[in-house]
């Protein structure tokens, strides 16, 4: 196999990852401005249960069968997207969306951390590690986070590492249909709970625009790319990539929320940003092409 033919895959792979996490920390954005009507619960239900129906009828993966069955890996990846998205944004009610991420983001820290066997990649995991001890104004009197926020947000970064492990198992028996089924399990998840909370409010229609716009942001766009993604790169590699949420996200809340951050935050995306460029031109090239979604 020649070395462009290798390259190509894996940079196909990053494209679609760093897309996706542009979209989603946009339609993050535009979540948060449902809150007031809908609350947390009822915006994780409009992003989960519109996407569902929209990958449902766009993709109909009821018309193809697949030897191989996964239903517990399936299953426990729906769940696990349903639960972190509802604990995330019940996490953003109290806590800014940069803040929300990087303590989300140990999950999948935790997964870089656990993969580990080369000196140079605990390098940018500890570069990591810095940029989010500065990220997050736990000692600022100025910027007091609320506790509750906080642990909604490590609960989340715990679906994470679950939706992560669990997605590459469910995309090795499912293809890009795991998606559609793990958004339509999600869903059931988190709509009984948007019910509870807005009830006929989540009917109103001068709301479905924007509960359109969190879904396909949210949801079925950039859960389609990281599918690509997941199926090509390594859990490991997929991991410390993602390193680059935190500072998405930072730079979504200034200019769709008008969130501030302080100089020393501002240095904590520029770390986190050198760490995941670290780890991408560091993979090494047996690392490159081992078989898709192997375990």
């Amino acid at each position: 196999m020649s070395s462009r033919s290798t390259v190509a895959p894996i940079a196909l792979a990053i494209g679609a990852l760093l897309i996706s996490m542009v979209s989603y920390q946009c339609g993050a954005s535009l979540a948060k401005h449902l809150f007031p009507q809908v609350g947390a619960q009822g915006a994780t239900a409009y992003r989960l249960g519109l996407s569902a129906l929209m990958l449902l009828l766009w993709k109909r993966p009821w018309r193809r069968s697949t030897g191989q069955r996964n239903w517990r890996a399936l299953w426990g990846y729906g769940l696990a997207m349903g639960a972190m998205n509802l604990v995330f944004y019940l996490s953003l009610r109290t806590i800014p969306l940069g803040i929300a991420v990087a303590l989300e983001f140990t999950g999948p820290l935790a997964l870089a951390v656990f993969g580990s066997r080369r000196l140079i990649d605990f390098v940018w995991i500890l570069l990591v590690v810095a940029g989010l001890a500065l990220l997050l104004p736990l000692r600022s009197p100025m910027q007091p986070l609320d506790p509750v926020g906080v642990m909604y947000a490590l609960a989340a970064g715990v679906g994470w590492a679950l939706y992560i492990v669990l997605g590459k198992k469910a995309g090795a028996a499912y293809g890009a249909d795991a998606v559609t089924w793990g958004t339509s399990i999600g869903a059931l998840l988190a709509i009984p709970f948007g019910l509870a909370h807005a009830g006929s409010a989540l009917l109103s229609p001068s709301l479905l625009p924007y509960a359109l716009g969190v879904a396909v942001l949210s949801s079925a766009l950039p859960y389609s790319l990281e599918m690509i993604a997941l199926t090509v790169l390594p859990a490991r590699t997929f991991s410390t990539l993602l390193s680059l949420e935190p500072a998405v996200a930072a730079v979504a809340g200034v200019s769709l929320l008008d969130e501030r951050l302080s100089v020393l935050q501002w240095l904590a995306i520029a770390a986190i940003i050198v760490a995941a460029a670290g780890t991408a031109l560091s993979v090494p090239r047996p690392e490159l092409t081992e078989p898709p979604l192997a375990n």
